[in-house]
């Protein structure tokens, strides 16, 4: 189980790095020599806010788009790792753990809804 768990977090920030890295390369390549306008603010668009909006900048190839996917994989993996856990105690019928297990997914998911 620690060893599954162990793979679990690194392909979940190995794949949460390279969509960061590939999102940071083609928003360079497309915005990279655009002059900064300091004196505005320009906050994150609303499509970037939301997770279906995400999922659509991504698909569609944009650079922040794909930056906000790898964040949102980033996020996900340790609550994966919590889901995966509570299975596993479950699997292995160790109740107290498997409980405790899901309890603390459950406020992990009510904290980021």
């Amino acid at each position: 189980m620690d060893m599954q768990m162990g793979l679990l977090l690194r392909w979940g920030v190995m794949v949460a790095c390279a969509l960061m890295l590939v999102g940071g390369v083609a928003y360079l390549g497309r915005h990279g020599r655009e002059m900064p306008a300091y004196s505005e603010f320009h906050g994150e668009p609303p499509e970037l806010t939301t997770v279906p909006g995400i999922l659509r900048m991504a698909a569609s190839g944009s650079g922040r788009g794909i930056i906000q996917l790898g964040c949102l994989v980033m996020i996900a993996t340790p609550i994966a790792r919590v889901a995966f856990a509570a299975y596993a105690f479950a699997r292995q019928r160790d109740w107290m753990y498997a409980g405790i297990s899901g309890i603390v997914l459950g406020l992990l998911i009510w904290a980021n809804s």
